[in-house]
């Protein structure tokens, strides 16, 4: 729901919220994973994937660039991946 909420600018309501501060899906996305290892100055071990980074992601059932941003919120986890094992899988 966070990054549907960067995408839209709309709340689990659906209420607007500052339409003219949406941003895009790929920025939404680094705001979640390489800006937030930065902010928590851990940018060398994740953030990204990469060598030698902790391989903590999630695998989804559909491509989040490409589907209504409005059904980001819906989209599956198909499976979890935390320190290079799956203990998800959907």
């Amino acid at each position: 729901m966070g990054i549907q909420s960067c995408v839209t600018r709309t709340d689990i309501n659906g209420k607007l919220w500052g339409p003219n501060q949406r941003i895009a899906v790929d920025e939404a996305l680094r705001l979640y994973t390489q800006n937030g290892a930065y902010a928590s100055f851990e940018e060398d071990i994740k953030g990204s994937i990469q060598a030698g980074k902790l391989a903590d992601l999630v695998v989804l059932s559909e491509d989040i660039t490409s589907v209504n941003p409005f059904t980001i919120k819906d989209i599956q986890i198909e499976e979890t991946i935390v320190g290079g094992q799956a203990i998800y899988q959907g």
